[in-house]
């Protein structure tokens, strides 16, 4: 009974009150050369989402449910990136070590906001399905009250998405190591070092995870079958190219987010390896920075938005 007692009480002060974030290198000398490039990523980031913004609203001509949606996707990718960038600079020139409140606060955000961008990608997919498909009720359909109504699912049914996970990670003990060989607190890494059974956190990010993950790829590509399927019967050749020009941005966005998650989350967690480091770097930081770039270029109303914007800036 005693001896019972004594293991428990080393068990609870032996216990992880911190973390150490490896990052992408141990090596001092990548240290800074890794600073300045992840700050130039974030300020390029921050300012061109930013831009997209400031753009969609100050222009009367971009206020359509298209420009409304990619607008609140730009400033989910500026909160995306916000809640991993800083901390890896941080890492980069001082300490590592990151409280276990604090990782597991990071990850939460992670998965809430990752999420959200997700489920916008399929709301903007559906808003384009709508204007392609069926372009004579599309001012019906897509009414401004809809269109906050999609946002707000978009940005709540994450948050209970990611508040499953975190609530069943924190019931894990972590005892042993506390090294995460990571740049960000993530789930398998995380679940890597537990000194307890994962059993059931293993079990519902393969189920509900899963299936959170799946859905919204497998709605973007219903409609972008039908989208295609209607695009085959417009009998001219300008029709089919405008049409398709519509889309291409969208498709383009939703092929490096989704590659990327796919790779990383669909996988046994006894399998995730340093690896998976380049395909994280994807979907949270680079998907985020491309955005701006990828919907401006091929996007002439968007461009025009730009450049009344940075004309109207000018003293």
């Amino acid at each position: 009974m005693t001896r019972c007692k004594s293991m428990e009480r080393l068990n609870q002060t032996s216990r992880v009150s911190e973390f150490i974030l490896m990052g992408l290198s141990s090596l001092p000398e990548d240290q800074k050369p890794l600073f300045i490039i992840f700050f130039i990523i974030y300020l390029v980031t921050i300012t061109g989402n930013l831009l997209i913004i400031l753009a969609i609203h100050s222009d009367s001509q971009l206020q359509t449910p298209m420009y409304f949606f990619l607008s609140f996707l730009s400033f989910i990718d500026i909160c995306f990136t916000t809640t991993i960038v800083p901390r890896m600079l941080v890492n980069f020139l001082s300490h590592k070590t990151i409280s276990y409140a604090g990782c597991l606060t990071q990850m939460y955000f992670i998965y809430a906001l990752g999420n959200t961008d997700s489920w916008l990608l399929v709301v903007m997919a559906f808003d384009r399905y709508v204007a392609i498909c069926d372009p004579f009720h599309y001012v019906t359909i897509m009414s401004h009250h809809r269109c906050v109504l999609l946002v707000a699912f978009s940005c709540s049914l994450p948050h209970f998405h990611s508040l499953l996970h975190t609530l069943l990670l924190n019931q894990v003990t972590f005892c042993d190591s506390n090294i995460i060989h990571h740049f960000l607190c993530d789930f398998s890494p995380l679940v890597k070092l537990s000194c307890s059974s994962t059993f059931v956190n293993e079990i519902v990010m393969m189920i509900e995870g899963s299936v959170f993950l799946v859905t919204p790829f497998l709605c973007i590509t219903f409609s972008y079958i039908r989208i295609l399927l209607a695009v085959l019967k417009i009998p001219s050749a300008a029709g089919k190219c405008k049409a398709f020009s519509t889309c291409g941005s969208h498709l383009t966005v939703v092929t490096l987010f989704y590659g990327s998650i796919f790779y990383v989350y669909l996988q046994p967690v006894s399998t995730y390896t340093v690896r998976d480091h380049m395909a994280t770097i994807v979907y949270t930081v680079l998907t985020s920075t491309l955005n701006p770039f990828i919907y401006s270029l091929r996007n002439k109303d968007l461009k025009q938005g730009l450049r009344k914007l940075l004309v109207r800036r000018k003293p």
